[in-house]
């Protein structure tokens, strides 16, 4: 006769059977390395390397206050894109195959909507607004699909008729011309923006809490630091394409564009990654409350830190194209602009982080900001030297700073 199991043995074994059952039926990120960034995540952000380069183009052919609030709207609308699929993919699992489908059918879409950004505020803003309503929707229909049986599942139904109101406006925005366009687009954003700071309130539903987002803190903090690498890379791309365009035999001033250019993205580079990014994770990591910080300090405060790259690869462009140019305020509002920008983006991710203000950037963009008075009697060249004197000089202050503790 067979031996029967004990008991105890057939019921572990009907536990064990169910639980694998339900880890197979989610669409959640599970088990050891749930967190770590996948090769279709880092795949899809390819495309926001040609997005990126894109919204530079717009600044190069419109460096006048309206192509700079057109840009600051577009790089509004794509971050929107990246960052709430990055919300999303936080949750779910990227070994399913679905879940990959829905990344690719994004990245096809942010790829059609990177190529017609040069002309959003003319004749193919119907197309972005087409593409970009598609994508917020479509992304949430399918985590929506996905969270089923998931206490999750009730954020993305809150999110639902605020992505549908917000891209009615993106929609009507696009059947209107010029300011119109502008102040629909821009107001769309910020609706967003504001539904996320209310919990996305909605009747019946009530609102979502940050500590119900139960996000992995060092996957979102790695996947935000991957998108400032992105905007770093376009002006390295930038630099480097200048450079062959010198030829073979290029004078003092364009090598001397070239080396303060490169020098300035390595400040750049290194003023956030030498040990924010990496203290960051950590930080966002050890959080009770991940979902507020990575909402507060990463979604809503990461844009105008990558925008201060864009702006700076359009100045390098203006640079290396004429770094004899005297008195180009134009140039001069890019090249300071941009690092100010950048810097203010990062004084404001810090206080958010670690509660206290970094008072060598907020120096840093006075400096940079008065550093314009001389812009009208000095040459690009002379602008550029400035900018970067003032970058290393924060980023040296950091590396006291730190020493000193």
């Amino acid at each position: 006769m067979r031996r029967s199991e004990p008991e105890g043995v057939k019921v572990e074994g009907v536990a064990s059977e169910i639980v694998v059952r339900v880890s197979e039926s989610s669409f959640l990120r599970t088990g050891e390395g749930a967190s770590r960034v996948t090769p279709v995540e880092l795949f899809y952000d390819l495309v926001y390397v040609f997005a990126v380069t894109q919204l530079s183009v717009v600044l190069v052919h419109h460096p006048s206050g309206d192509g700079a609030l057109q840009a600051a709207v577009l790089l509004a609308m794509v971050w929107q894109v990246w960052v709430y699929t990055t919300w999303a993919i936080n949750y779910l699992d990227p070994a399913r195959n679905s879940v990959r489908a829905m990344l690719l059918v994004l990245m096809l879409g942010s790829l059609v909507l990177a190529a017609e950004l040069p002309d959003a505020f003319h004749d193919r803003g119907v197309v972005v607004a087409a593409v970009y309503v598609s994508m917020q929707l479509g992304r949430c229909l399918f985590v929506i699909w996905a969270l089923r049986g998931e206490q999750l599942q009730r954020t993305f139904w809150r999110i639902l008729p605020w992505s549908s109101a917000t891209g009615t406006l993106v929609l009507v925005g696009a059947a209107t011309h010029g300011h119109a366009r502008e102040a629909l687009w821009a107001l769309s954003v910020c609706i967003d923006l504001i539904a996320a700071g209310q919990g996305f309130f909605v009747p019946g539903l009530g609102r979502s809490q940050t500590a119900d987002w139960t996000i992995s803190g060092a996957h979102f903090a790695e996947r935000c630091q991957a998108f400032v690498l992105i905007a770093l890379g376009e002006s390295i791309v930038v630099i480097g394409s200048r450079l062959y365009g010198f030829g073979s035999s290029p004078d003092s001033a364009q090598l001397a564009a070239f080396s303060c250019a490169f020098a300035a993205n390595v400040a750049l580079w290194w003023i956030y990654f030498d040990r924010s990014a990496e203290d960051s994770a950590a930080k966002i990591e050890e959080s009770r409350d991940p979902g507020r910080l990575a909402r507060d300090a990463f979604h809503w405060v990461h844009p105008a830190i990558v925008a201060g790259v864009i702006v700076g690869a359009a100045a390098d462009e203006k640079l290396l194209d004429d770094p004899h140019a005297h008195g180009v305020m134009t140039t001069a509002w890019l090249l300071l602009g941009g690092a100010a920008l950048y810097l203010a983006g990062h004084a404001l991710f810090k206080a958010i982080v670690w509660r206290r203000i970094s008072w060598q950037r907020v120096a840093g963009v006075v400096v940079l900001l008065m550093l314009l008075t001389l812009a009208p009697h000095v040459s690009s060249l002379v602008i550029a030297f400035c900018a970067l004197a003032v970058v290393v000089a924060v980023a040296v202050a950091d590396r006291l700073q730190l020493g000193a503790r």
